[in-house]
């Protein structure tokens, strides 16, 4: 029995009651994380939240030890000097710069998500690398939610508090054999449960859990977020790579029913212009034209321009982005390529000779340009500009006038279209996209507006207000252009913003955009409103139709104009998922297995049919989901995407 006095069995439950706490205020995060996005997620009840919570401890427990594993092995080594007061000081701040800088991931995320619509991930680490002005943007925001920082730091004093109420008192062991030996068999013991714990659990079958798991806990996919916490959805996404070529149908299958292909027969004798305007974070919500077949009680639009735009226009109501943050729109819309679980746009396959708008107008002769006022290299834009073949960049830099510049961003829109306006047109026929960037956190516009648009009811009302009255005024500078009249105009959005309306808080609705086709020119019949479903990848094809491209395409999405038909297939991933809307249904697919089925007007994903419904169409697009994926991940990872 004496052997046994020596072990440490204050410093074991010492070391247990401190990972409680860890445990205690991630739930605390968890939370407040709920508290500040309840707009977007929805939970029906207490005891639903309770479900929730209690699903969330295991990936809280993956996210705690990986963070604690240095503080956890420095506590439980045999080193005799662990009771002492120093080295318990040192314990103290191992432990509370790694817990605190993880726990303000969380926090960080209680502003992020109203963006991302997803949990923190690498992919964060992807859109930061290009950007110069972090800094700002962070301290910006901190100005704009100083509870969040204020909730931060009184959490973190009571963190704190409790932590010192129990301690570890200073004691040296009578018999350093029995310590040491005790001590070791503790250690192993923890170990053994931290890789069970890091794994999820200790079935050998079973693959450390990940972000899709998550999914299985809930009844609606969005609260996935609320089970998840930030730190670990980070980490597991460190260094992943869910692109992996995969075999589900053989390759008639891909020819005959996913259509990778297209060619289209127009003749056309004097090629058009092309215009594209991306317009920054224009969710489909803020546009009354895109909105009148919906019964949505005290609608307000704040697009009067395109509103009117829209009248004489061919608008697609009914479309949705393929991507979640800006450098996927530009690869969607231009190059018909959608971002899934892992974006396109920062896989290392992304640098190959990829088909596109761009390609086509350079093969039949355009002048293809490309233009986004901010500094050059933002977002990855130029970068990827140059691998789609544009021939020229204008940014910033090419612009040289920073009397312009919001401070933050980029060139204010209003001036910046303006230049658009005057620079483009000098060689003819030619294809130029325009990315706005005044319609983006801070929300801001410039001092001399300010007060002069209606206040709206989230931060993104305003400045999207101020976008529409800059396009306006690039429409008035155009249309005496003598290019003008055999112009095509398209104007959509890279993916949604803030939303108001709970219509536009569905899971499906998140990533609801415009797409609206303009010209003067009536030759080309745009003009009316197709109800059908379309997305951000059906420009490119619509495009290379009404500029006579007859040769074949690749493409996933389809022309919106022709007469030869296809079956809608709408791609876009919340970064955990990836989301097709095809075959009267929504499924949910991860890579290897379609977790969800849902009624094609279930956008909100309430009710999973999988395993409910047998019939034939459902099976058939489950097919043809996992046919579409396997098309796509070989053509993106064996570089045939020219």
């Amino acid at each position: 029995m004496n052997f046994f006095r020596e072990f440490r069995a204050r410093e074991v439950l010492v070391l247990a009651y401190r990972l409680l706490l860890v445990y205690f205020f991630y739930q605390v995060a968890r939370l407040l994380f709920y508290f500040y996005n309840s707009d977007f997620i929805k939970v029906e009840s207490l005891s639903d939240y309770f479900n929730i919570a209690y699903r969330g401890i295991v990936f809280d427990t993956t996210a705690i030890l990986y963070v604690n594993a240095l503080f956890i092995l420095l506590s439980l080594l045999p080193l005799v000097i662990n009771s002492k007061g120093y080295y318990q000081k040192m314990l103290f701040w191992v432990y509370f710069i790694t817990n605190g800088i993880a726990y303000g991931m969380n926090f960080g995320d209680f502003i992020y998500y109203r963006f991302s619509q997803a949990r923190l991930t690498t992919a964060a680490m992807h859109v930061a690398q290009h950007e110069t002005n972090l800094m700002k943007v962070f301290f910006v925001s901190v100005l704009q939610n100083p509870s969040v920082l204020i909730l931060f730091a009184v959490i973190m004093a009571v963190w704190v508090w409790f932590y010192r109420r129990v301690k570890v008192e200073a004691r040296k062991p009578g018999r350093l054999i029995p310590y040491f030996v005790l001590s070791v068999i503790v250690l192993c013991l923890t170990a053994v449960l931290a890789v069970g714990g890091i794994r999820g659990d200790f079935k050998h079958s079973t693959r450390p859990i990940n972000l899709v798991d998550a999914n299985r806990h809930v009844k609606n996919p969005v609260q996935a977020n609320l089970v998840l916490n930030s730190v670990f959805s980070f980490f597991r996404t460190l260094g992943s790579n869910n692109f992996e070529l995969v075999k589900y149908v053989d390759d008639e299958f891909i020819q005959q029913n996913v259509h990778p292909y297209k060619q289209y027969t127009r003749k056309v004798t004097n090629r058009p212009n092309v215009v594209i305007l991306i317009v920054e974070s224009f969710g489909r919500e803020y546009s009354g034209a895109f909105n009148t077949h919906k019964d949505i009680d005290d609608y307000i639009s704040y697009t009067p321009f395109i509103d009117s735009l829209a009248a004489e226009s061919l608008i697609f109501p009914n479309s949705y982005a393929n991507g979640r943050q800006s450098i996927h729109g530009m690869s969607s819309i231009l190059a018909g390529i959608p971002s899934l679980t892992d974006a396109f746009t920062s896989s290392p396959y992304s640098n190959q000779k990829i088909q596109s708008i761009v390609s086509v107008c350079n093969e039949l002769g355009y002048d293809t340009s490309f233009y986004h006022g901010a500094p050059n290299g933002s977002m990855g834009f130029q970068g990827f500009a140059g691998i789609l073949g544009f021939k020229d960049y204008f940014g910033k830099n090419e612009y040289n006038n920073d009397a312009d510049f919001d401070g933050m961003w980029a060139i204010w829109d209003e001036p910046f279209l303006q230049y658009f306006a005057t620079n483009t047109g000098k060689t003819q026929p030619f294809m130029s996209t325009v990315f706005t960037a005044s319609s983006h956190h801070p929300f801001t516009v410039p001092e001399k507006y300010i007060g002069k648009f209606r206040p709206g009811s989230v931060e993104m009302h305003i400045p999207m207000q101020y976008t529409d009255m800059a396009i306006r005024k690039y429409f008035e500078s155009v249309k005496s252009k003598p290019w003008f009249k055999n112009t095509i105009f398209v104007i959509t959005g890279d993916h949604p913003n803030k939303v108001h309306y709970p219509e536009y808080e569905k899971m499906m609705n998140r990533f609801a955009v415009p797409i609206l086709f303009y010209s003067p020119n009536p030759e080309y019949n745009l003009k009316g409103v197709n109800m059908e479903l379309a997305q951000q990848m059906d420009i490119y094809p619509t495009l290379a139709d009404l500029i006579g491209y007859n040769k074949k395409i690749r493409s996933w999405g389809r022309s919106l104009v022709s007469e030869q038909k296809f079956e809608p297939f709408i791609v876009n991933s919340d970064a955990v998922n990836n989301q097709i809307m095809t075959n009267d249904y929504i499924y949910r697919f991860d890579g290897k297995e379609v977790h969800g089925i849902y009624d094609i007007n279930d956008l909100n994903m309430d009710n999973n049919l999988k395993g409910k419904v047998n019939n034939r169409k459902a099976a058939a697009g489950e097919k043809l989901v996992k046919g579409w994926y396997q098309d796509y991940m070989d053509r993106v990872i064996n570089r045939k995407l020219k």
